[in-house]
């Protein structure tokens, strides 16, 4: 497949680094949204656990850890479909926790991309363990959110430096979705762990918090208040 010219004039080669991406991601959805989600706004604000995962709790009594990922999103947004259980440890913990999770009858599967290992409970259910080494980690394992299944899960500035660092597509998606329905308060948040741990991202974290708050309705497009005002 040739490389699109929009991409070639940023990476002649195709390949792009995160930020790139998020902002040929973030530039697209600036042309392209339009108001609304499809979905009511009881929708939007439901939170559920309707998909089963492994309890880790009892496995792990003891270790700081927390669900990261797409199973973490639920606790900000519309629970949605996902194949894998993803956690974050810290990296000094990854030997233990994976003897007890082989103690729990979890299978050691494989090594990860990224620092960590793939194991498999005995339901088949894969769990990716992240071995964290980021500056904010300790800060985030003290600062834990419950699911509505009662898991730890990342607060949501935390879980925005993740996803914002690794700019997948869907992972802009849940961004603009998380962000575009979250309170002022929550907001704030966001934008103060951001300025401290990547200064850097502060711009683009301005358009994805308006490119959600589009999407939800909470503000007009330009175009939209141009037609108003006249």
């Amino acid at each position: 497949m040739d490389i699109p010219p929009a991409i070639a004039a940023i990476a002649p080669d195709g390949r792009l680094t995160p930020a790139q991406r998020r902002r040929i991601l973030i530039d697209l959805c600036r042309r392209r949204i339009r108001p609304g989600t499809g979905s009511g706004s009881g929708f939007s604000q439901r939170r559920t656990a309707l998909n089963p995962w492994p309890d880790l709790r009892p496995v792990l009594r003891g270790i700081p850890w927390a669900i990261v990922g797409a199973v973490a999103t639920r606790a900000y947004m519309p629970e949605r479909a996902t194949k894998d259980l993803d956690i974050l440890i810290r990296r000094e913990d990854g030997d233990e926790v994976r003897e007890r999770l082989e103690a729990a009858g979890y299978r050691y599967v494989s090594r990860l991309a990224v620092p960590g290992f793939l194991a498999q409970s005995p339901e088949g259910v894969e769990v990716d363990v992240v071995l964290g080494d980021y500056p904010w980690l300790e800060e985030a394992l003290t600062r834990l959110r419950q699911d509505p299944a009662g898991y730890p899960v990342l607060a949501l500035p935390y879980l925005v430096l993740m996803k914002m660092e690794s700019s997948r597509g869907r992972d802009l998606g849940d961004l603009t979705t998380m962000l575009g329905l979250a309170s002022e308060e929550e907001l704030a948040q966001v934008r103060e762990v951001v300025a401290r741990y990547a200064p850097e991202e502060a711009e683009d974290l301005e358009s994805l918090i308006y490119l959600g708050q589009v999407e939800m309705e909470k503000v007009p497009l330009a175009e939209d208040r141009t037609d108003a005002e006249g």
